[in-house]
């Protein structure tokens, strides 16, 4: 869950909380959503130039020797993994974070 922070300073959950007009709220969501759209893209190409680097080295053919398939399909799963654990703890410690928050009002 995201937090954002009110003009008087509160802290806020919700885009109603931070009292902005539908305009606005639209306009942060657009926003948001570029953002995370240009960050999994950011993602996927440092996937595509980290696998490509590490596992495609004989360029003397077009296709893909089976060494290099299976490395590629190990790095890939490799990368999800770790994404799949960094989100997971992001919000876990994004939950903490709300919950301590809110004991603290």
């Amino acid at each position: 869950m995201s937090t954002f922070r009110r003009q008087d300073g509160a802290r806020s959950s919700t885009f109603s909380e931070l009292r902005l007009t539908s305009a606005e709220q639209h306009e942060l969501g657009q926003r948001m959503e570029r953002k995370q759209i240009r960050a999994f893209m950011e993602m996927y190409q440092n996937l595509v130039t980290r696998c490509f680097d590490d596992c495609i080295t004989d360029f003397s053919t077009k296709s893909l020797g089976s060494r290099e398939e299976n490395c590629v399909l190990r790095c890939v799963d490799k990368q999800i993994k770790s994404q799949e654990r960094l989100s997971a703890r992001f919000q876990e410690q994004n939950a903490a974070m709300a919950q301590q928050g809110s004991l603290g009002r």
